[in-house]
């Protein structure tokens, strides 16, 4: 793991945001599950996607790269996909870190009744899969985890039921049904037994679906009715701009420079393009384009802000609040505490080693914002987001910012310290022992 010093103290120029990996993940999957092949446009292949590629081509999917699309932050792909008569049995699959990739994955290897063993790495198998145990449970689907490795075998058929699901726990355990309910011989019903968070994952999903000519009826959230016995057809798609990684440089920009985002559409469905709307609230004014947002030096104020929908905006919205007047408060973000790393300790923490002003609820944070921070040492928790929330805080230090674990941001955005560069920062690796 590296260990950089990083500074930005006057971030300026244009950066084109990296695709999707939310979407990349559906479209990877509904490609490889279609008869025939599909294009697909602007595909960055960062540890995440990586995982879901390998995932659907161990399950038979073939992938041709057809060259890059942007320089070497994306390429376009043909998907061949999957023959079902032709996936083999005791299969293994490395979902590195990938949420995702687990759990978009399961129900696909139950769908066509094959045993599968996922492994992965971290806290991957740390984070709640007992929406899942339950389904296994009531269907009589085996499962196993060994003791010594992070791993999950599943090993049965999945059958057409009514699944009632938790809908605050993770939104991926419904998308990961909807990708593989279509796929069976009789209807399904998912009914959702919470209110629903992160609902504009479930239309990335259900959006995906569409493209490759499956049906999901939607009925607000609460029901969702998936027809058994329909065909994925091939598609040609382009995966746009990840609104979750542009957050970071258009943070960086209302908080001390000028940076044009390219690659965002102010039109998508992503649920973290309300990234737009909170810097607003807080008193940027962002000029949105056709294909680019472009922001600058604001005197930004606190606001509360309701993560329910928005989850993996926090690190960087507490990086927000820590430099801006007032005082900001961050609700409804528990499920942050199960992701790669507990992102609200992980954030409050190292935040306050800067010399932020911040507490840690049980589900969300309270910070009260200065007009700089002091800088110093700071560990990433092996978290991508965590490590560019705090490259962007930089920003507004006195002194540079080094940052443990800093190669973890290969999860999602391998580019992310070129345009860290590219924007006018700084970077040095920091040897310890020196």
């Amino acid at each position: 793991m590296k260990n950089l010093e990083v500074s930005l103290p006057f971030p300026n120029g244009e950066v084109f945001i990296p695709p999707s990996k939310s979407i990349s993940h559906r479209m990877l999957i509904c490609a490889g599950l279609a008869e025939g092949e599909s294009i697909l446009q602007n595909i960055a292949f960062s540890d995440d996607i990586i995982a879901t590629k390998n995932g659907i081509k161990a399950f038979g999917a073939k992938i041709r790269y057809l060259g890059n699309y942007i320089s070497d932050k994306a390429n376009d792909v043909a998907v061949k996909g999957i023959k079902a008569a032709n996936i083999r049995d005791n299969l293994t699959i490395d979902c590195k870190e990938s949420g995702s990739t687990l759990r978009f994955l399961i129900p696909i290897a139950l769908a066509y009744g094959k045993q599968v063993t996922f492994v992965g790495r971290g806290r991957l198998f740390d984070r709640p899969l007992d929406v899942f145990y339950d389904v296994f449970r009531k269907q009589g689907i085996n499962y196993f985890m060994e003791n010594d490795k992070p791993s999950l075998t599943v090993a049965g058929k999945l059958k057409p039921d009514t699944f009632n699901i938790k809908g605050n726990v993770s939104s991926q355990f419904i998308s990961g049904l909807l990708f593989a309910l279509p796929l069976l011989e009789g209807d399904s019903l998912i009914i959702t037994t919470t209110p629903v968070e992160s609902k504009a994952y479930i239309d990335l999903t259900i959006d995906a679906l569409e493209r490759f000519g499956v049906q999901v009826e939607n009925q607000d959230y609460e029901q969702f009715s998936i027809k058994g016995r329909q065909i994925y057809r091939a598609a040609d798609c382009r995966v746009e701009g990840d609104f979750s990684q542009g957050a970071f440089w258009l943070a960086a920009g209302v908080l001390g420079g000028s940076i044009t985002c390219f690659n965002l559409d102010i039109n998508s469905h992503q649920g973290d393009k309300y990234i737009v709307d909170i810097i607003r609230k807080m008193g940027a004014q962002p000029v949105i384009g056709k294909n680019f947002i472009k922001v600058e030096a604001s005197n930004t104020h606190g606001v509360t802000v309701d993560a329910a929908q928005c989850p993996d905006l926090v690190p960087i919205v507490a990086v927000l609040g820590a430099l801006s007047r007032g005082t900001t408060q961050i609700l409804n973000a528990g499920r942050l505490r199960m992701k790669e790393s507990d992102r609200l300790k992980a954030i409050s923490s190292e935040l306050s080693h800067l010399g932020a002003e911040i507490a840690e609820l049980a589900d969300g944070l309270i910070i009260e914002g200065r007009d700089m921070l002091d800088g110093g040492i700071v560990d990433s928790w092996n978290d991508h987001r965590i490590a560019m929330a705090l490259a962007v805080a930089s920003v507004r230090c006195r002194n540079p910012v080094i940052i443990k674990h800093s190669d973890a941001v290969s999860k999602s955005y391998p580019g992310f310290w070129k345009d860290f560069i590219k924007l006018g920062g700084v970077v040095d690796e920091f040897d310890f022992r020196a």
